[in-house]
């Protein structure tokens, strides 16, 4: 009798929370949110891989104050908003899988003791149980707003920390594109038009380096327009920080989807 190998565990067991979450499942306008990633949370199996909660906590973890203010900015265009469920530093859904970090070892000088030495297995893993569910649930939001609306917007939500590897960032807000720039021209240009605001092209770091997978998946589809948002995290360590930034990206972003053709609640 041939002995069968033993059954890899699943990394999530059946009562955690799943890869993603919906926001505004309803939401009736042309627009797909997309908060990539919004949290710090670990499957228990991989326990925390390693780090403390205080470093899980830090921008490495997660894109700290993102999820409340997409959650704004959905309010506000009443569109619907997918929400990753999981740390980035368990797979990043905004790179391509092969990407040296999608999975990294190292994030801004700290070791990740639970992405050491990965087996093909273990990668792939994470990739059938956070990734690719949470791609397909992007898909799944991206053809049913098409079903409702003749051009639609993808908008890809981020924040970013002030300083990363050494070096300050100066930016209160990047605007990133790959080659897609029907709405990045347009906000970048009304952006400037803020006086107090220093607004970043392609920066705190450059989309057409495949660093911008969750829009660049989906680039030249008819109809479809995609950008990605970055606002500094310590300009969102407040309610008031979030609402304003909220209702300001809200206006900007009305203008520039206007111009696109894609319906939004405002």
């Amino acid at each position: 009798m041939t002995q069968q190998s033993p059954k890899t565990p699943p990394l999530l067991d059946p009562d955690e929370q799943p890869p993603y979450s919906r926001y505004n499942p309803d939401g009736q306008s042309g627009v797909v949110l997309v908060c990539d990633h919004a949290r710090n949370a670990t499957p228990r199996s991989l326990a925390g891989l390693g780090l403390s909660s205080e470093i899980l906590s830090t921008h490495i973890g997660l894109d700290i104050g993102c999820e409340h203010l997409s959650k704004k900015i959905a309010d506000n265009l009443d569109s619907v908003l997918l929400i990753a469920g999981f740390s980035r530093l368990v797979v990043d859904l905004n790179r391509p899988p092969d990407h040296p970090t999608s999975i990294p070892v190292q994030s801004d000088g700290i070791d990740i003791p639970g992405n050491q030495s990965l087996s093909i297995k273990d990668r792939q893993q994470r990739i059938d149980e956070i990734f690719t569910p949470y791609h397909d649930a992007v898909a799944a939001e991206l053809k049913q707003a098409f079903e409702h609306h003749q051009r639609v917007a993808l908008i890809s939500m981020h924040s970013f920390t002030p300083q990363m590897d050494g070096l300050a960032r100066p930016w209160h807000i990047g605007i990133l594109w790959n080659r897609d720039q029907r709405l990045s021209e347009p906000l970048l240009e009304s952006l400037r038009g803020e006086p107090d605001l220093c607004v970043g092209d392609n920066q705190p770091y450059d989309a057409r380096d495949h660093l911008g997978y969750t829009v660049d998946a989906y680039d030249g589809m008819p109809g479809l327009a995609q950008v990605m948002i970055e606002v500094r995290q310590d300009l969102l360590t407040t309610t008031e920080d979030v609402s304003r930034w909220a209702d300001l990206l809200t206006r900007h972003l009305t203008q520039a989807l206007g111009g696109w053709g894609v319906s939004v609640k405002r």
